[in-house]
């Protein structure tokens, strides 16, 4: 699902920047920024590359119930696990278009301070185990951004972090069967 989630929002923004700038070409690409070598991934040439960062666990610890598991019994279940993503949007353009990268990245900026929401009535390809998904910008500090280009060989591009919130993973796994236990009106259970 976590593939599902960042391709559904790559393909929202590249259809975006597309129509406003009037290309027939693919802008927006889903590709890490380099290659295991350190070497730059050749696909992201003159390209806004989309990228994970970190995923994040939302933390709702415990197990939840459902009805209806048999006659006077409930299902217990481990709850979903919801993921935060932490996606990164860089514009890899030689320096002769830099420009166009700082374009790219402000165009970006402004695509998700205007759609900020993808759920099944504005994105109907949504797929259909999302609920819907959420971005939101991320500040970092120069020393946070310092760290973080240094995991990927240490060669900035021009970019923006965003949070996507919540891609969850519910497998719908029956941990146990429980009993129901009523109270009558005295207050013993039957």
């Amino acid at each position: 699902m976590i593939d599902a989630a960042i391709a559904q929002v790559a393909n929202q923004l590249n259809n975006a920047l597309r129509r406003s700038f009037q290309l027939g070409e693919e802008l927006v690409v889903v590709s890490s920024p380099y290659e295991p070598d350190g070497s730059v991934a050749a696909n992201i040439n003159n390209k806004l590359a989309v990228f994970l960062v970190n995923l994040e666990r939302d933390t709702v610890p415990g197990y939840r119930t459902k009805t209806g598991a048999g006659e006077g019994r409930q299902a217990r279940v481990p709850r979903p696990v919801s993921l935060n993503l932490m996606v990164m949007f860089a514009a890899n353009f030689s320096a002769a278009n830099y420009p166009e990268a700082l374009k790219f990245i402000s165009s970006t900026i402004a695509h998700f301070q205007s759609w900020p929401v993808l759920d099944h009535q504005n994105t109907p390809e949504l797929d259909p185990r999302i609920e819907k998904l959420t971005l939101d910008i991320e500040n970092l500090s120069v020393s946070d951004l310092s760290n973080l280009w240094g995991m990927f060989s240490g060669r900035y591009l021009p970019s923006v972090l965003y949070r996507l919130r919540m891609v969850t993973f519910d497998a719908g796994q029956l941990d146990a069967q429980l009993p129901v236990v009523r109270r009558t009106q005295a207050g013993v259970g039957a």
